[in-house]
């Protein structure tokens, strides 16, 4: 069922799609993974602005490990939408072989490509030590990010004589994610910021205006630019619009006491699970804060969410176990976004 529309608010900033390629229980992996090509040809249907894949890895529940590859499954198989990364996580790669990578990219889908990267490492010791990496790696991300921008201007310094062909001389849009330091290496950098409220939006604000104080206008970006990441569910009532959100909030409080991410399981089979009280505490946590309700509900909550952030763009991420159930939501936000029809031509950053 579709959800009953309402007046259109029609935002003034674009809103994108950030998918991790959830699997969901019963599932093959596979499977997961065409399904974001799939919901990426939706996503553009829909007149979202981009259509950005993350990297996890050795997560039974998230099929997405390897995000460049990924997006680009998914610029062929669209035409108009923005294909990027939420991001590539640097400390877990050589910078030559990321800037080869978006290189490529760019190349085979000019002016479609965003490169959104992450200081975070592997989950688990286990994971880092398979990645070749230690935690400590996180805090060589300046270092790393300095040589990865040399790659596309020519102008790297740490191996002289070396280039990564065929992105030098290349334009791709950089983000970087807010996670540990990273608002405070984008300010450096005079990079666009992507940050979510995670410990509460007014902590982000927080962020968010240390940010733009500590902004360094660079070629890549002349002022901050600030993408605001946050789960939206909407659906009829305030109630069903809820139970949305519970599959992916009970693997994230799942996660935080096992160690591991499982599939999306239904709503209904999660609430009526036996938790613990750190299960309990950490779900209702998990659910906390959520932009979620009817169309008029969450209008109201994006527009103060835009107001008292000032977002220059919504990367909506949200995930349950019912895909149906899911694009209905994103087909409402965008009807309530006044996304589908309108004309965002040169909105955002990379145009």
């Amino acid at each position: 069922m579709g959800v009953t529309p309402s007046a259109s608010t029609t935002f003034a900033v674009p809103f994108s799609v950030l998918d991790r390629s959830s699997t969901r229980r019963g599932q093959a992996t596979p499977q997961a993974l065409r399904d974001t090509v799939r919901f990426a040809q939706q996503a553009e249907a829909l007149g979202y602005h981009r259509f950005w894949v993350s990297e996890h890895h050795s997560v039974p529940g998230v099929a997405g490990s390897a995000p460049t590859v990924l997006a680009a499954a998914i610029a062929a198989a669209t035409t108009r939408i923005r294909v990027g990364t939420g991001g590539v996580m640097l400390p877990n790669h050589q910078p030559i072989v990321v800037a080869e990578q978006f290189g490529v990219l760019e190349s085979l889908y000019p002016g479609r490509i965003d490169m959104g990267l992450g200081r975070s490492v592997g989950f688990t010791s286990g994971v880092r030590r398979a990645l070749g990496h230690d935690r400590d790696a996180a805090e060589r991300f300046p270092a790393q990010l300095t040589e990865l921008l040399g790659y596309f201007t020519g102008q790297q310094r740490s191996h002289p004589g070396v280039h990564a062909w065929p992105a030098e001389g290349l334009s791709v849009p950089v983000f970087v994610l807010a996670t540990g330091a990273g608002a405070e290496t984008a300010a450096d950098f005079g990079l666009p910021l992507v940050i979510a409220p995670v410990g509460g939006q007014d902590r982000m604000l927080g962020i968010i205006d240390g940010y733009r104080a500590r902004f360094q206008p660079s070629p890549w970006s002349a002022r901050p630019y600030v993408v605001v990441s946050t789960t939206v569910a909407v659906a009829r009532t305030t109630a069903q619009a809820w139970r949305l959100l519970v599959p992916e909030a009970w693997s994230t409080a799942y996660s935080r006491v096992h160690g591991v991410f499982p599939p999306l399981s239904p709503a209904e089979d999660v609430l009526s699970l036996p938790m613990s009280e750190r299960e309990r505490t950490l779900f209702e946590q998990a659910m906390d804060g959520q932009v979620h309700g009817t169309e008029d509900e969450v209008g109201a909550a994006l527009e103060t969410l835009l107001r008292r952030s000032a977002a220059d763009e919504i990367l909506v991420t949200t995930s349950t176990f019912d895909r149906g159930q899911m694009l209905d939501s994103y087909r409402a936000l965008a009807r309530l976004a006044g996304l589908v029809g309108a004309d965002r031509s040169g909105v955002g950053v990379g145009g």
